[in-house]
């Protein structure tokens, strides 16, 4: 069984998980959702957005796989990302 992640620790994993593009993650307003907003790398174009609650994020196997949806989806709209692995 995984150890949940805190809140400050998936905002960390999820701002690498999108390089050399920016996440800029927060807390939603309201029910403690993790919003995530990826964009370019002269901060001009939003390139993506989700919202993840927090039983989600919490989840570092769930976390990893709605991180890892939302990479694909960008590589589909044809941007770079580097590599990235969820951390252990």
């Amino acid at each position: 069984m995984n150890t949940p992640l805190r809140f400050n620790e998936a905002l960390l994993i999820a701002g690498r998980a999108f390089k050399p593009f920016h996440c800029v993650a927060w807390a939603a307003e309201g029910a403690g959702d993790l919003s995530l907003t990826v964009i370019d790398r002269t901060n001009t174009r939003l390139l993506g957005r989700t919202l993840l609650p927090s039983d989600i994020y919490s989840d570092p196997d769930r976390l990893a796989e709605e991180l890892k949806k939302s990479r694909e989806k960008l590589a589909r709209q044809g941007y770079s990302l580097e590599p990235w692995d969820m951390p252990a």
